[in-house]
């Protein structure tokens, strides 16, 4: 986790704002107290576990089903490259 007080990130607000999408845990603090934190839009706060399962959760359903097994799938890698 990287702390960075307010003047720094006012300074270099793009290059925290890229580490955080990188999966950094970016936090701003001010007078060395922690007030903000940096990740990526869409994700739950890191703390709240069930929101973020049901992001996973939610998100996994969305795709749609590619009607074979994991298995299925490597065997027919394997059979196409001829292994």
């Amino acid at each position: 986790m990287a702390n960075y007080s307010v003047a720094e990130a006012k300074n270099t607000l793009p290059r925290l704002i890229d580490k955080a999408m990188a999966g950094e845990q970016v936090v701003i603090t001010r007078h060395g107290k922690p007030v903000a934190e940096i990740r990526p839009a869409g994700l739950p706060a890191p703390r709240d576990r069930k929101a973020l399962y049901a992001w996973l959760k939610a998100r996994r359903e969305a795709r749609p089903a590619v009607g074979v097994s994991s298995v299925e799938l490597l065997n027919q890698m394997y059979d196409e490259k001829g292994y």
